[in-house]
């Protein structure tokens, strides 16, 4: 399903809020309204689906709580990601619940918030995650009307990215699709093969994440990214564990 093209003329990230509980609802609107957001706000998964078909500018962010009635905010990010693999998602969970944020991760979310949230932490990471994905409202991001950058191609082990497309394309020529997450844990890589990363660097280089982390964010992240780029048990192992230390990239990088 594609939307409206935004014009110049049109510079407020859009953001579709899902969220049953009504004063959450409301409080979270303004919020990101005070701080230059457009919001649509939606009780369930139905609103959902109706604010993608009719809203009037494109989403450019999904906030997305886990606990709805219906379908789970984890049933919406499975079908979200299915047909929109390249948007943003951002899921709220209960303070503590380290199994939805794992589960939320692993299926495709950009990054998590735990209620109660403070304001500046919720701004702050909506900010961060569109940044990461070139969006409006997220400060410098990928210049889609710019010439492509030279050496934008970076070749491992038979794979391509495309770092002006941000097009991963496998040995055998398939595009395969990676989340925003998914895209800069790979590039950390990639800018730094055959080197070992360790789990805060990968935090910090890869994701760009503020505020508060919990210990598995990287090993699920990783653990994803492996599922894609070693598909099958004869694949050959790209990314290695080093125990103790982090991540390695074991296959050199060609920059064309």
């Amino acid at each position: 399903m594609t939307g409206p093209s935004r014009t110049v003329l049109d510079p407020e990230p859009h953001i579709l809020l899902v969220e049953d509980d009504g004063e959450m609802r409301n409080l979270t609107a303004r919020l990101l309204r005070e701080n230059g957001f457009a919001v649509s706000a939606a009780r369930d998964g139905r609103e959902m689906r109706t604010l993608f078909a009719a809203a009037p500018t494109p989403v450019d962010l999904l906030l997305l709580d886990i606990m709805l009635p219906g379908a789970s905010g984890l049933d919406l990010l499975r079908e979200v990601r299915a047909e929109r693999p390249h948007l943003p998602v951002v899921m709220l969970t209960a303070r503590g619940e380290e199994t939805d944020r794992v589960l939320g991760l692993e299926l495709g979310a950009d990054d998590y918030v735990a209620k109660p949230f403070g304001r500046r932490e919720l701004i702050a990471r909506l900010r961060a995650v569109l940044r990461r994905a070139g969006r409006p409202g997220g400060g410098a991001g990928p210049d889609t009307d710019a010439s492509p950058p030279p050496g934008r191609l970076l070749r491992f082990g038979g794979w391509t990215l495309d770092t002006g497309s941000r097009d991963l394309t496998s040995p055998g020529g398939d595009l395969v699709e990676l989340s925003g997450a998914e895209y800069d844990l790979l590039l950390a890589f990639l800018t730094h093969p055959q080197r070992v990363l360790g789990r805060d660097q990968l935090l910090e280089v890869g994701r760009r994440r503020v505020g508060d982390t919990f210990d598995r964010t990287v090993d699920v992240q990783v653990s994803r990214l492996r599922r894609k780029i070693e598909p099958g048990e004869d694949s050959p192992s790209l990314i290695k564990t080093v125990r103790g230390a982090g991540y390695i990239l074991t296959v050199p990088v060609e920059r064309a």
